[in-house]
């Protein structure tokens, strides 16, 4: 006993739960051990009771009729034997018989404080009659029925007590065993379990089964593992939320916008570090104050707060604000700042606080202007634009219209500024272009400007005029200004400009058509010798319609087939026999009828029309000599094609040149390409690589008008020419003028000191021939000869030759 109540006590301190269910077994068994244990008894004593009952019952149909039979023969020693006889059976401790009338007889003694069950029955004797004899009281001692029912009681609860306990401590273990030890281990498990250790699921230590499965220790297993995964899931969606957190403050802090958070009442809460960098706060300098606070500096503090209250009363009604705001640095620096405000809202959309961006757009206003000085002026010059000259031309007009005034308008053209630009290269084009504005701009007044239209074009616009003689005065000063040289690369060069005037309202009452009218009488001005100006009449507008009607038709004229070519024979000067032909381009319109090359060829420059015009005469050129080597048989004969700037700066003049030659079949050598002097004078690379690519192919290079342009003799060693061409205008008075003679006598000994050969142009008289001859002329070119001939009179030319055999 001593070691079973320690046992008692560490069952109920390791499983209380085992304990208190023990305890209510056992108090539950006793209860229902005392009932029935108190039933069995009752039942045992009423059976007992029973006994005596059915004993005395038994004496009295045993025993009344003889007890009565004796007493009816006064035998009392049988009477006595009777009596003693009942006394001796169980539970009988006394009689007492009373005898009528009164007497009694009494055998046994009734033991003190003893229960006793008393029966009573009459004795009678029946003989005909029946005759009360006297009454036989029968008592029986219960000693022993209560003697035995104590036993049993202690019997009984004895065995129900030790049935119950055996049965509490088997239950008791068997509930240990299948029910305690897994909640125990279920507590250590959920005592233990931590974020740190959710990938170990609970496991009981007891067989996996179905049956194991479906109880309630399995469902509360299943519950907490599923509690353990959504713990697991919970803590994945933490973490990742968490990083997703992390992720977003550190792009808010790193953004390259400044970013600040205000509460619902526009007090700052936080600024990232890109704030801080832009403007020079630190947060503890804004926490807690209102963003209006950081534009104060730079405007007036009324102005900053009603710029706020806009902001706020936009960014409620309508939910966002942007815009671009002057702000100032901590250090006073001013910047351009763009803001966009918008609020944070909650799940259930109200506001919490607002979001402020902010990004520094110093860099791009700067650019905004440079692209807005750029679209309205001349990067170049400095003047203004088209655009911005035909905006200046509108407000002018509508301001002559209210104050009665005329107002002119002047289009200035510079003369050869292209050959300046192809000679001396387009940075000496760029410096004159400056130049030219700068003299154009000296000679007007504060009202009135100069824009450059594009090009070598300038526009002058006269606002507020009394008369036409006004814009008269203008354009003679500014042609004076232009009458001193300019430098360009070092060397004086002498440029002109043509002037063109147009008067509002006198000439147009609109902008488009007195610009018009100007360009008109710029090109008059040109045909009068250039350098000069000349005023709108409206016969100029025949000029300029004529103008646009020869560029629409040229742009067709080769694919309608209208161009042809006329072909000048080459002769050897010495003795006159052919050696080649030139090429030269005429324009046969049905309705402008024979366009000479002095009309057309700088137009079709100017459009760019001349660089498929231009592949078109080189492969007819072919062709034709193709044809006149086999007529003639004579293979030396050669076909000289003149190329313009314009053709020879195109990428693909080269290409297009052996193109030719190998469709047609001509030995290059057999292809002579005539280069105007200003070409040579454009000295660059991309010149000296497509001259030298002709030359190893062996096309042969000649200088078309040598000594009409700028002086070019180092270029004439520098690049493989073969052939030097003398202008006309010096062979016309070489036998008049004998500074002519000398210069053309000086240039074909230059040439041939060179390793050149010199053809004469414009020959025309025998004596010029004869000349030529004795200054060792190579060969010879002009009216003397042939006049130039459509290819089929050249081919009747070459048939009879009667000329060139002279």
């Amino acid at each position: 006993m001593p070691a079973f109540m320690p046992r008692l006590r560490r069952i109920r301190k390791a499983s209380p739960l085992s304990f208190r269910l023990l305890a209510w077994i056992l108090l539950f068994s006793k209860a229902f051990t005392l009932l029935a244990a108190g039933v069995q008894i009752y039942s045992d004593y009423r059976k007992d009771l029973s006994l005596i009952e059915e004993r005395m019952a038994v004496i009295e149909s045993g025993y009344a009729s003889s007890l009565a039979r004796s007493l009816w023969a006064l035998d009392q020693k049988l009477l006595q034997t009777q009596m003693e006889g009942i006394l001796s059976l169980p539970d009988i401790a006394h009689l007492r018989l009373r005898i009528e009338p009164d007497s009694e007889l009494v055998m046994g003694e009734i033991p003190r404080q003893a229960d006793t069950l008393v029966h009573r029955f009459e004795l009678v004797q029946r003989d005909g009659n029946e005759f009360l004899l006297g009454e036989l009281e029968v008592t029986a001692n219960l000693e022993r029925v209560y003697g035995e029912l104590q036993r049993k009681v202690g019997v009984i609860l004895a065995t129900q007590f030790l049935t119950v306990f055996f049965v509490s401590v088997l239950i008791l273990w068997i509930f240990q065993h299948l029910v305690t030890r897994h909640i125990t281990a279920m507590a250590d498990y959920t005592k233990d379990l931590s974020l740190k250790n959710l990938s170990r699921p609970l496991v009981l230590d007891r067989p996996d089964s179905t049956a194991n499965g479906k109880d309630e220790l399995g469902m509360v297993t299943d519950a907490i593992n599923e509690m353990r995964e959504r713990l697991n899931e919970d803590v994945a969606r933490r973490e990742r939320d968490a990083a997703d957190i992390l992720k977003f403050s550190k792009a808010i802090d790193q953004s390259p916008s400044s970013v600040l958070i205000c509460d619902r009442q526009w007090r700052i809460e936080y600024a990232n570090r890109k704030f801080s960098q832009l403007t020079g706060h630190t947060i503890d300098d804004i926490i807690g104050k209102h963003p209006s606070h950081l534009i104060e500096n730079s405007m007036d503090i009324q102005d900053a707060r009603h710029l706020w209250q806009s902001i706020r009363l936009q960014v409620q009604r309508v939910g966002v604000w942007q815009g671009e705001v002057n702000s100032v640095r901590r250090n006073g620096e001013r910047y351009w700042e763009q803001l966009v405000v918008t609020p944070i809202r909650d799940n259930n959309g109200d506001t919490t606080g607002y979001l402020i961006l902010g990004e520094d757009i110093s860099i791009r206003k700067r650019y905004e202007q440079q692209l807005l000085r750029q679209a309205n002026y001349d990067i170049l010059t400095g003047l203004p634009n088209r655009m911005l000259a035909l905006d200046r031309l509108k407000l002018a007009l509508a301001q002559a219209r209210r104050d009665n005034s005329q107002v002119g308008v002047m289009f200035l053209d510079l003369d050869n500024f292209k050959h300046i630009n192809d000679t001396l290269g387009h940075d000496a084009g760029d410096t004159l272009l400056v130049e030219a504005a700068r003299r154009i701009s000296s000679c007007l007044r504060g009202t009135s400007t100069v824009a450059r239209l594009g090009g070598d074009e300038f526009l002058v616009i006269l606002p507020g005029l009394t008369g036409t003689e006004a814009s008269c005065q203008v354009a003679e000063r500014i042609l004076k200004t232009f009458a001193p040289a300019f430098m360009l690369n070092g060397q004086e060069v002498f440029v002109t400009t043509s002037i063109g005037i147009a008067i509002f309202p006198t000439d147009s009452d609109n902008s488009g058509t007195l610009l018009q009218h100007a360009d008109a009488a710029m090109y008059q001005a040109k045909h009068k010798g250039k350098s000069s100006y000349a005023q709108f009449t409206p016969e100029m507008t025949e000029v300029s319609h004529e103008r646009l009607q020869m560029e629409s038709h040229m742009r067709k004229a080769l694919e309608l087939g209208e161009f042809e070519l006329y072909y000048q024979p080459i002769v050897d000067t010495a003795s006159g026999s052919l050696i080649g032909a030139e090429a030269l381009l005429r324009w046969n319109n049905p309705a402008m009828g024979m366009v000479m090359p002095d009309r057309f060829i700088p137009l079709a420059e100017e459009t760019g029309l001349i660089i498929p015009i231009g592949e078109w005469v080189i492969e007819e050129a072919c062709k034709a000599a193709v044809a006149w080597r086999a007529m003639t048989g004579l293979e030396s004969l050669s076909i000289a094609v003149n190329v313009s700037p314009r053709q020879f700066r195109d990428p693909g003049f080269t290409d297009a040149v052996m193109r030719s030659l190998n469709a047609s079949g001509l030995p290059p050598e057999c292809l002579e390409l005539e280069i105007t002097e200003r070409l040579i004078l454009d000295n660059t690379i991309e010149t000296a690589d497509i001259l030298r690519q002709l030359d190893r192919t062996g096309i042969r290079l000649s200088v078309d008008d040598f000594g009409t342009g700028y002086s070019a003799l180092s270029y004439l060693k520098s690049y493989p020419f073969d052939t030097l061409k003398i202008d006309k205008s010096f062979i016309q008075d070489v036998l008049n003028e004998s500074g002519d003679a000398s210069l053309v006598r000086a240039i074909i000994n230059m040439a041939h000191s060179l390793g050149l050969k010199v053809i004469a142009e414009g020959v025309e008289e025998e004596g010029q021939t004869h000349f030529l001859k004795n200054e060792n002329c190579d060969y010879s070119q002009g009216y003397f000869y042939s006049r130039p001939m459509p290819e089929q009179d050249f081919i009747h030319w070459l048939e009879t030759n009667h000329r060139a055999n002279l």
